[in-house]
């Protein structure tokens, strides 16, 4: 890998802010920056200069069609490709692209789900062009990152409602930091990191395993041997298989501008890890679901499959997607940084007291928003969990709020220092906070952490929570101070009100749990029960008040979230019925004759077999159990396909009749699988998935 040739092609594959610059006239870029800073559209005479360069540009690099980039309510992105070729009425071609064609396209928005925003056969759909998130080539498209959204206006996708929230979190900081003397201060943005992390097994096992090709998980399989509980694979020596995938990865990420700085194996067997450096929040979405775009095609070079699930395999670590989160202003200043002397820094004081307002009231909705059918699995599991949402803040910083709560003034030793005890390693700065990594929600020295996130989600979703979250925690603080309260009184408040949702010990307890209950902390352990809140009044009133989704917008998730889950268990209870029935039930049957043939070979030759019996009546009893609970389950499959029942009760049936039954088939699949004969066995075992690379 040559460094200097990386550093040359950095970001060639993207229409960046200097390519853009260096390919259209001052005027015409000038033009277009003053509309970004005042939020107003590109005049047409803008824009068509701008698509022409661009389509220069992207067919330099290879590109012959064209597509608008968005995120439906479904799956991660969606793109149709149109061709830069127009028949010219001659016999000929010309290459055509306007700046109409670049801000606004139309597809069929008819097979995208609405949740009843439009009728099955209003067709039409806009998209609408990102111009804050830059333009890329791969495999010769023009990828246009949009919006999406039907004739009405209404959002049919994840970004619109982002950019509506990064719009009211610019407008509260700005109002807030004026407030408190900050004049300077003339717009704000979030800035995010993502920790994506995945498992890598090959692809031969990949391709025999049913339910990896057509779920993401495997529905079933006893654990191997061999687990994580040596905690051997953390940081561990890369496999050369691994990477050279990873090396690879990072020279394609490289190419798009992606910033990917750190790779290494994560806790369980087979899974890794990539973070990115933090960019503004909309690039860093797009650059994640292109970074996992990327990470399925590499993998496929290199003889391997990506594993995005939340929880592809029972009885170790999921995988989850860190969400790094800061505020900074347009002067620079990160309103998470504590500072030198955090009781002094205004700044900071109310942004944490705004977030500790917020994550306590709108603790339900940080939960539905990372409400999946995956990332039910990794509840109780060795990650943070989703269930409960509460904050960590540190030693440190727990102090300093008692401290702001009680009147006291701390004085702070300046230039503490770390040892490290290893005489090579020199000291560096103390950190001013702890990790815990029990916490869905944890202050990590500068930012926050939202570490709940499943690893296959979108960010976009969560960081609309949190965007839509401190704005309206700022607006109410900034109304209070403006009402004549003084700015310290009002942090006093906000933290003494809602400290409940403070806590720094071990999220995984059960007597966090009991804890949390007594505190009054919601504790939403499936979807189907996270989803309610999106018809609290509270809720549909802060969205509405900062115009960040309408009533009928959340209306609308609420139908499809449900329906997405739905549909995740239907197709995970057929995959396992048809799994039981064509390929595990025959390979026991098998080993029972083979083993039962076997039996009375062995009684031929006088000897004993009793024991031989007992083994085969405790298979046969399995396989018997494993019969009934199949029939149950496939029933219970029917009855909920032929319900009639409204969507909210229609999810809980296919929850609580069908996920609970297919658990059960699985518990006793996995009994039987430890003892067959491994040569019967029908698909590749947990051994071969996790260690096999």
């Amino acid at each position: 890998m040559d460094m200097n040739k990386i550093i040359e092609t950095y970001g060639c594959k993207t229409f960046t802010d200097d390519t853009m610059k260096a390919r259209i006239p001052k005027s015409t870029y000038k033009a277009f920056h003053e509309a970004l800073q005042n939020g107003e559209a590109l005049s047409r005479e803008t824009a068509t200069v701008i698509a022409n360069a661009m389509k220069i540009w992207a067919m330099e690099n290879g590109a012959t069609h064209f597509t608008h980039w968005f995120m439906p309510m479904t799956g991660l992105t969606a793109e149709k490709h149109d061709s830069f070729l127009e028949p010219d009425g001659q016999g000929h071609a010309i290459t055509e692209f306007s700046g109409k064609t670049l801000r606004k396209g139309e597809p069929d928005a008819s097979s995208f789900p609405s949740g009843g925003l439009r009728a099955t056969f209003e067709a039409r759909g806009y998209t609408a062009w990102d111009c804050t998130s830059p333009a890329f080539v791969k495999e010769g498209s023009l990828y246009i990152p949009t919006l999406f959204c039907s004739y009405t206006g209404d959002a049919l996708d994840k970004k619109t409602p982002l950019l509506r929230s990064m719009d009211a979190l610019n407008s509260a900081v700005v109002r807030l930091m004026h407030l408190i003397g900050h004049t300077e201060v003339t717009s704000a943005h979030a800035s995010v990191g993502a920790e994506q992390e995945y498992f890598l097994v090959d692809d031969r096992y990949f391709q025999e395993r049913m339910d990896l090709k057509l779920t993401g998980r495997t529905l079933f399989g006893a654990m191997a041997p061999k687990g994580q509980e040596l905690e051997d694979h953390y940081f561990g020596s890369l496999k050369r298989k691994v990477a050279a995938f990873m090396r690879e990865l990072d020279e394609e990420l490289w190419k798009y501008g992606i910033p990917s700085k750190t790779k290494h194996n994560e806790a369980a067997p087979a899974q890794h890890e990539v973070a990115c450096v933090y960019t503004r929040m909309n690039i860093t979405t797009d650059n994640n679901h292109l970074l996992m775009i990327l990470m399925q095609d590499v993998a496929k070079k290199h003889g391997l499959r990506c594993l995005l699930h939340e929880k592809p395999f029972e009885g170790i670590n999921g995988s989850g997607k860190h969400d790094n989160f800061s505020i900074i202003t347009n002067t620079g200043m990160n309103l998470f940084n504590p500072g030198a002397n955090p009781e002094e820094n205004i700044p900071f004081l109310a942004a944490l007291a705004c977030t500790i307002k917020g994550v306590d009231e709108y603790a339900d909705l940080l939960r539905m928003s990372i409400a999946t059918a995956g990332n039910d699995h990794r509840l109780g599991a060795n990650e943070a969990p989703p269930a409960i949402i509460s904050m960590f803040l540190g030693d440190e910083l727990d102090e300093l709020i008692e401290n702001i709560i009680t009147g006291k003034v701390k004085t702070h030793a300046q230039g503490a220092r770390f040892q490290t005890g290893v005489s090579v390693v020199p000291t560096f700065s103390k950190d001013t906070t702890d990790r815990n990594r029990t916490s869905p929600f944890a202050f990590t020295g500068n930012k926050f952490e939202f570490r709940a996130v499943g690893s296959s989600q979108s960010i976009a979703g969560p960081n609309t929570i949190l965007n839509a979250m401190l704005a309206d925690e700022m607006n109410k603080m900034s109304d209070a101070i403006e009402s004549g309260k003084e700015v310290i009184d009002v942090i006093r408040d906000f933290i003494k009100d809602h400290q409940r949702i403070i806590f720094n010990g071990d999220g995984y307890s059960a007597e966090w749990e009991a804890e949390a209950a007594r505190r009054g902390l919601l504790n939403n352990k499936n979807t189907v029960s996270a989803l309610e809140c999106l018809r609290a009044p509270k809720n549909l009133e802060m969205f509405d008040r900062l115009g960040v989704y309408t009533n009928v917008e959340l209306a609308s998730r609420y139908e499809i979230l449900l329906d997405n889950y739905i549909k995740t268990i239907q197709l995970e209870a057929l995959t396992a019925i048809k799994m039981a029935k064509t390929q595990i039930y025959p390979a026991i049957v098998s080993y029972l004759g083979d083993f039962s043939a076997d039996i009375l070979a062995t009684k031929e030759l006088g000897l004993d077999t009793a024991f031989l019996v007992e083994d085969a009546k405790k298979m046969t009893a399995l396989l018997s159990q494993m019969k009934d609970e199949l029939t149950i389950l496939e029933n219970n499959v029917s009855k909920c396909q032929e319900s009639q029942a409204a969507v909210g009760e229609l999810a809980a049936l296919w929850r609580d009749d069908v996920f609970v039954n297919m658990e059960l088939l699985r518990k006793t699949v996995d009994q039987i699988e430890v003892i067959v004969d491994e040569k019967y066995w029908p698909m590749p075992t947990y051994m071969e998935l996790l260690f096999g690379i």
